[in-house]
């Protein structure tokens, strides 16, 4: 499935997956056939029924995809004039930090597992295509630089769309989707720091949670 068929396939259940009111209407399958996994960790987990991660100990981790929130940039500009613009290259710069930030959490806690970050495909070998989407910052580093100390209750949102393949046969077997606010609810300063902290508390707990599906289908205790 290309990427643009993937995001379109989210956005028709984002709604429902951002509020835990409406899950019960969440599509039983997807239109790759994938099924609903019943589940209280993450928004919803979708997978091809009879799939396993016994087979696999070691990943192929795609780069991961960053998209705003619709109009987030004109929201964002027009409400906050007064403390400055956030531009494209802003947008850029958050983007391109967001999707390494991604890759280095992932890889630091899936290799403390004992799993492999590799980019050989095999039989023991399936591939993560991550996309983070819908994201939203509540005080985007370049600003707070330049209107001084600014206090917020969290650093923003941002929810995970994730597929998992079989990297030999190039066939998907799970899909995860996932809203998270970054940041602890406590009203504190915003800078480029305390960012960073929220949005590697969320991605943590996303590879974690990987991470234990891995143990648990491998025996691991």
């Amino acid at each position: 499935m290309s990427q643009r068929r993937s995001l379109t396939t989210l956005f028709t259940i984002l709604a429902l997956v951002a509020c835990p009111l409406a899950a019960k209407e969440l599509p039983k399958t997807t239109k790759d056939g994938l099924e609903l996994v019943k589940q209280h960790e993450l928004g919803a987990v979708y997978v091809k029924p009879g799939a396993s991660l016994q087979a696999y100990d070691k990943i192929i981790l795609v780069d991961t995809a960053v998209a705003f929130a619709k109009n987030w940039q004109r929201d964002f500009n027009e409400e906050h004039m007064m403390r400055g613009r956030i531009s494209d290259q802003d947008m850029q710069i958050i983007k391109q930090n967001v999707a390494k930030e991604f890759k280095t959490r992932f890889t630091k806690v899936l290799e403390k597992g004992g799993y492999t970050i590799t980019e050989t495909i095999g039989p023991d070998v399936m591939v993560l295509r991550p996309a983070i989407v819908d994201l939203e910052v509540t005080a985007p580093a370049s600003l707070t630089e330049l209107a001084g100390i600014e206090v917020v209750r969290d650093a923003g949102e941002l929810t995970l769309y994730m597929e998992i393949y079989d990297s030999v046969t190039s066939s998907k077997f799970a899909e995860v989707i996932d809203r998270e606010v970054a940041g602890t609810g406590f009203a504190r300063q915003a800078n480029q720091v305390t960012n960073k902290a929220a949005l590697d508390q969320v991605l943590d707990r996303w590879a974690d949670l990987l991470r234990k599906r891995l143990d648990e289908a491998h025996g691991k205790k």
